[in-house]
Formats: C-alpha cells, sequence, structure tokens
C-alpha cells in the first residue's frame, strides 16, 4: 500500500469531508481516504495511486488540489 497527502482548496464543513471521501473513495484501489480540515489536506492510501484520478475526483467533489 502506498499513502499520499494531497493540499486541497476550499474544504470548510462536513459536506466537504462527506463529498471529496465518497469521490476519492471510489477509485479502484483506494482502501482509506482521511480529510484534515484544519490542515486542508486529504490523505489516501492505495495499490496504486493514480495521482492524476485523485485530482480529477476532488475536483468532480467540487475542490481543487494544490500540490
Amino acid at each position: 500500500m502506498t499513502t499520499r497527502t494531497y493540499t486541497v482548496e476550499g474544504m470548510t464543513c462536513q459536506h466537504c469531508v462527506n463529498a471529496v471521501t465518497g469521490e476519492v473513495g471510489r477509485l479502484p484501489g483506494v482502501k482509506d481516504v482521511a480529510v484534515d480540515l484544519n490542515q486542508g489536506t486529504v490523505t489516501v492510501t492505495a495499490e496504486p495511486i493514480d495521482d492524476s484520478a485523485v485530482r480529477v475526483a476532488v475536483d468532480e467533489a467540487g475542490y481543487r488540489v494544490t500540490n
């Protein structure tokens, strides 16, 4: 398993957490998604991690990966 943390712009509430977790969690191979609102990060554990797919999933949820 690989774990990677992404900085995400625009997340402010539990709805944001649910939206991002739902979209990223649907990606093939994703085992865990952890959102930290205070830090503005999303940590993804998957095998393999597809960075571009994570970025698209976050975008689909209405937010933007900034790193």
